[in-house]
């Protein structure tokens, strides 16, 4: 049996549904290479992964040197160097005072450790969040996601969740328009609270840029204003940056562009380049609320996991790679608007740096949504050799989320290959 009839025979059918027809074979930068040799221009990155691009020989090579002297020893029952050193540079990373590090696995894990220290910081024990949200696949995570496609048949999920009105400025929940609107859906958090909760909110928690839901930017006061009203109600600002950090919006972290400190911060995806690795960071007052036993992890935090994030970042920073996703996402922004002036299925473009979304519509009068249409584009596009996502609310966005380290020459070829794409019709 070849690997995709292995998927077939002995993985849940699930996976089998939704993965591409197409078995990796090799990658290098922004390249994969298929079992049969083809190249693909990756403009998806493991789902906003590989951010320093796949393969960067100064993470391989860190994450060789920590395997010839360390693989495990369990990080919360002894200390490494590269652990230590990583909560180290995160500390002076991040923005504000997010001094304290627990590290973890996945997105999920983070997100669920967060969730906890934002409870017991506050002595507050309800959540706010977002609608067209997406946390994760836990219990937990998936209480807090304002997604019902993602939360089917796995029922009832935790109480103590309220949702506010996502920053969908194109599809506006509140049927108004912005900027006459006065950025309603921040202003909407005030009602959340007084009507979906006892008052007793431990933390707001969101996306700076809504990924799953479709590349969702919120407007540029967005979080001052939500996040003004959630304090004023004893709660704190927990930033979930799993797939917007390590500058995949053209600043390392999202929630820069927007002039916000966070009280915490989860991390996960673009961490360490491909190597699973996720955290949760806090300030120090915060940070005290957890004491021993509280919380751990047997892998969370692997040593060669965090050597290799230590050489991702030196990357992101030395090889200019942030500024890179600034240049580029302007340089497919600007392209995919041109785009849309002869293309009526393109509805919306939106996004910062690169995390786009290329929002298709049977009608731009109705907004009628593309779903079909999403998927038979991203299908024609990996014919042609370019590997793009699919996502939103509708299932209708086309998702470039290339490695930070494309080039000038290859986002010309992105917009040029979507347009021929779209040309071919529904």
């Amino acid at each position: 049996m070849n690997t995709q009839q292995k998927y077939a025979a002995y993985m849940l059918p699930l996976a089998v549904k939704t993965v591409q027809p197409v078995t990796i074979e090799r990658a290098e930068g922004c390249r994969m290479w298929d079992a049969e040799g083809r190249e693909y221009l990756d403009c998806f990155a493991g789902i906003a992964v590989v951010n320093a691009g796949h393969n960067h020989p100064r993470v391989l090579a860190a994450a060789r040197e920590q395997m010839d002297k360390l693989v495990h020893c369990c990080t919360y029952v002894y200390s490494s160097a590269p652990v230590a050193d990583l909560a180290e540079k995160l500390a002076q990373v991040t923005p504000g005072g997010l001094s304290k590090t627990f590290f973890s696995n996945s997105g999920a894990e983070a997100i669920e450790g967060a969730m906890r220290l934002a409870k017991q910081a506050t002595g507050r024990r309800e959540l706010v969040a977002l609608g067209l949200s997406f946390h994760g696949r836990t219990v937990g995570t998936l209480s807090i996601t304002g997604n019902c496609i993602r939360k089917r048949n796995n029922g009832p999920y935790l109480s103590g969740v309220a949702f506010a009105p996502p920053p969908y400025c194109y599809r506006c929940p509140l049927g108004l328009t912005y900027p006459e609107c006065g950025c309603a859906c921040a202003q909407a958090l005030e009602a959340a609270i007084r009507q979906q909760t006892s008052d007793d909110v431990a933390a707001f928690i969101a996306e700076p840029v809504l990924g799953e839901g479709g590349i969702l930017a919120p407007p540029p006061e967005y979080f001052r204003i939500a996040v003004d009203i959630v304090r004023a109600h004893g709660g704190v600002f927990l930033c979930d940056e799993v797939q917007t950090g390590f500058g995949r919006t053209g600043k390392l972290f999202a929630i820069e562009h927007y002039g916000v400190e966070p009280e915490l911060m989860t991390l996960a995806k673009g961490i360490a380049d491909g190597f699973p690795l996720s955290a949760f960071l806090a300030g120090e007052t915060i940070a005290e609320a957890m004491q021993p036993g509280d919380h751990l992890s047997t892998f969370g935090g692997n040593p060669v996991s965090c050597a290799a994030s230590l050489a991702n970042i030196s990357v992101l920073q030395e090889e200019k790679l942030v500024d890179n996703a600034a240049a580029r996402g302007e340089q497919l922004l600007a392209a995919l608007a041109k785009l849309q002036e002869r293309r009526p299925a393109i509805g919306d473009v939106r996004g910062k740096g690169l995390m786009i979304g290329a929002e298709l519509v049977k009608d731009r009068s109705t907004k009628e949504p593309a779903p079909d249409l999403a998927k038979a584009v991203r299908t024609r596009l990996r014919e042609r050799g370019v590997l793009v996502g699919v996502g939103g609310a509708h299932g209708n966005v086309v998702r470039l989320q290339p490695p930070l380290c494309i080039r000038e020459q290859d986002c010309a070829r992105v917009a040029d290959e979507l347009d021929q794409a779209l040309a071919e019709g529904a």
